[in-house]
């Protein structure tokens, strides 16, 4: 494990190729290496369906002549010097781009903390199994549970080892664990299926692979036999804290320095402005210890802060890499990200701040109202906001959650969805996106 973890002699070959690009006339360069170790076996029925395992550290330069920039990637192996004179050849044909640069010197990160990213108990294929098989067999010991679309277990570990010419040399590694399972309930076209699982940095914190078994066989039982409820312009629509994530992912896409600088965000124009009702907060940490998605500095080697992006539904950050940031007039936040051999920024630990009210009691309050549990297809507008999606979930009656509704859309324009928002307090921070239950009142639903 510790010839894995240790990185010194990436780092020092990151290095070589940033000199050896130097040489061969670039006027800037950076050497960034990704590494993915991973192995998973999913069950089905009680057997094993598959095991896999693999390993990589996936090495990328880019250099720059000019306003020129040109990257290239490798596997490990390669000749440092032919890919060095390559990625300099290629720079110097490439059309100019006016906001390609390295992070300026002043910003890059001299010193950061240990945030313990890394678990490094060793899991063995068998452990995987067993995990996996469990949470298997307590879904299907759920009385109404039918059959099984799969269960799986997973371990792994990931990061990014980082040099630059100006100056930057670090490296870091995260671990990853994870229990998933997949049942059905039912019979026929009545079938419904349903999951759940976890996932942690370090092992010994996975919730009980029989525990998530049983949730996921609760879960689908109570979705057998839904209905389809009638039309209604002014719905108030629930999100339990699973989709609520993927619904704070659409604030992050509306306040992303990218989006912003190709005008493809309907909050482009809204900085200093509220876009969430008062009393709202939306943050991003990157450094939170044991965070799940923390890192010591971004992908150009710069620290991030804690940034509230969104303070009291007043919008006051964008997510900003060094490039984007050149493009928009301003300074790099630390958000950017290595895709392959682009930077772009991204969140980091993003939490939509949780309110006062418990999920039972704003259920209550709503009354009449429609709670989602599943959202369907990819209606959503980024420039305009429109939003349209298909949706699963439960009738809120009197209070209460009543009988399981399907087939039924939901819609809306996401610049008033905002504003209507209000937040429960049962938020769970184990997420990269961490969201409580909310509702949204004024929705149109389309039912029967």
């Amino acid at each position: 494990m510790s010839s894995e973890i240790d990185s010194s002699t990436l780092l020092s070959r990151a290095s070589q190729l940033i000199d050896l690009a130097r040489k061969a006339g670039a006027d800037a360069a950076d050497a960034v290496v990704v590494r993915s170790r991973s192995q998973s076996v999913s069950v089905r029925l009680g057997k094993v369906e598959g095991t896999e395992s693999s390993e990589s550290d996936d090495f990328s330069l880019r250099v720059f002549i000019g306003q020129r920039v040109a990257s290239v990637s490798a596997n490990p192996g390669f000749d440092l010097q032919a890919l060095a004179e390559r990625a300099v050849a290629m720079a110097k044909v490439s059309p100019e781009d006016p906001f390609a640069c390295l992070a300026d010197e002043a910003n890059l990160s001299r010193s950061y903390p240990d945030l313990q990213l890394l678990d490094t108990t060793e899991v063995s294929s068998e452990m995987l199994r067993e995990a996996g098989l469990a949470a298997e067999a307590a879904a299907l010991a759920v009385k109404g549970v039918t059959n099984s679309s799969g269960a799986g277990a997973s371990a792994g570990m990931g990061g990014l080892v980082l040099a630059t010419s100006h100056g930057f040399e670090g490296s870091y590694m995260a671990s990853r664990f994870g229990h998933s399972v997949s049942v059905i309930a039912g019979e026929g076209t009545g079938m419904e299926r349903d999951y759940d699982f976890d996932s942690r940095l370090y092992y010994a914190e996975l919730d009980d692979p029989s525990e998530i078994g049983r949730r996921a066989g609760e879960r689908v039982i109570k979705r057998v036999n839904p209905r389809q409820v009638p039309t209604g312009k002014d719905v108030t629509v629930i999100f339990d804290p699973r989709v609520a994530r993927g619904f704070v992912g659409h604030i992050a896409g509306a306040i992303n320095g990218a989006s912003v600088a190709r005008k493809s965000s309907f909050l482009r124009d809204r900085m200093g402005q509220q876009v969430l009702k008062s009393g709202l907060s939306i943050t991003d940490d990157p450094l939170i210890v044991r965070g799940p998605s923390s890192r010591p500095f971004d992908g150009e080697g710069v620290s991030g802060e804690r940034l509230v992006m969104i303070e009291d539904g007043i919008l006051k950050h964008w997510f900003l890499s060094t490039s984007t940031a050149r493009e928009l007039g301003l300074e790099t936040n630390g958000r950017g990200v290595r895709g392959g051999t682009a930077v772009s920024p991204s969140s980091t630990n993003l939490a939509l701040e949780p309110g006062d009210i418990s999920p039972e009691d704003l259920i209550r309050s709503v009354g009449n109202g429609f709670y989602v549990t599943e959202l369907i297809g990819h209606g959503v507008n980024m420039i305009t906001g429109e939003y349209s999606r298909g949706a699963t979930g439960f009738w809120i009656e009197n209070g209460e959650l009543t009988f399981p509704v399907s087939e039924v859309t939901i819609a809306s324009n996401l610049k008033e969805m905002f504003m209507r928002l209000t937040p429960a307090n049962d938020i769970d921070r184990k997420f990269g996106v961490a969201a409580p239950t909310f509702a949204i009142e004024g929705m149109t639903l389309a039912g029967r």
